[in-house]
Parts: C-alpha cells; structure tokens; sequence
C-alpha cells in the first residue's frame, strides 16, 4: 500500500479505537498516523524513508523490506521500547494501532509481510491487491469514510 493509505488505515483504526477506550484521543489519533508509516522506514522511497535515508538505507541492507519492521517481534520491541522513553498511554497504544494497521494493510497486497519474522514465512491474505492499483483506491475511499464515521464517533460531542 501507498504512504498516503497507510496514514489514513492508521487514522481510521486509531479512532476507531478511541471510539472504543477511554484514552486521549488527541493524542492516540496523533501517535496512530505516526505509528502507521514506521514500519515503512526499511523502504528508502516510503514517505519516512525519504526523511531518514541513512537509517532506512541500514535498515534495508540488514534486513530487507516487509520483514523485521513488519513483523510482531519489530511490534512487540516496540511497545517495550516506547514504554521506556514514553510515559503516556495513549501515546503508547496510537502508535502500536498505527503500526498493526499498517501490517494488516500490506497483508493485503500480494506481497505480504513476514509477520513471523525471523522465520521466512510471508503472510498475505487470500484474497490480495497490488500497490497503487484501483483496488487500492477503493481500499482509500473506504478508509476515508471510516475515518469521517469513527471521527464524528469520538469528537461529534465537541459539535
């Protein structure tokens, strides 16, 4: 999937998660869209990667793309590590939904992920798009309205 579907998956999931916990949704809408392009810093043109070249180009050659930053020990390493530095939940769990959205939006295309990482095991949905197609545009468009949905759920009060 493109950076721009990523961002809107991880807003769409991180209100839709809001929607449903009691954490600030500021913040956790905030973190969501961030933690949804994280996994793409492996991939030198992915929207992070254009920002931090050295670390993605390190990150590429050790590993490879849709592997270990798409994988559940990347997400799990994660979570340990912002829970270290980041003393605000709602930050914490934004950026975990973000990034698992993320995951299961490229376990969609017909490359997949290695979720499983470091096993070789590439995860993909039965049913699979190819980046940039029309199908994924369809996949945007129902993000974005997702994302109106869940966005008048959390913040229609403040109306």
């Amino acid at each position: 999937m493109t950076g721009n579907t990523h961002i809107i998956g991880g807003l769409a999931a991180s209100l839709a998660f809001a929607q449903v916990s009691n954490y600030d949704p500021v913040l956790l809408v905030g973190a969501g869209v961030v933690g949804a392009i994280i996994p793409d810093i492996c991939h030198g043109g992915s929207k992070i990667g254009r920002k931090f070249k050295v670390l993605s180009k390190v990150i590429n050659t050790l590993f490879g793309h849709r592997s270990f930053t798409h994988s559940l020990l990347f997400l799990v390493l994660m979570a340990f590590l912002l829970n270290g530095f980041i003393n605000n939940d709602s930050i914490i769990l934004g950026f975990l939904v973000g990034m698992a959205s993320h995951y299961i939006l490229d376990m969609a295309t017909k490359n997949g992920i290695k979720l499983m990482y470091p096993l070789k095991i590439t995860v993909r949905f039965p049913v699979t798009t190819r980046t940039g197609g029309t199908v994924e545009y369809v996949v945007f468009a129902a993000l974005s309205v997702l994302t109106v949905y869940f966005g008048y759920g959390v913040f229609g009060k403040y109306i």
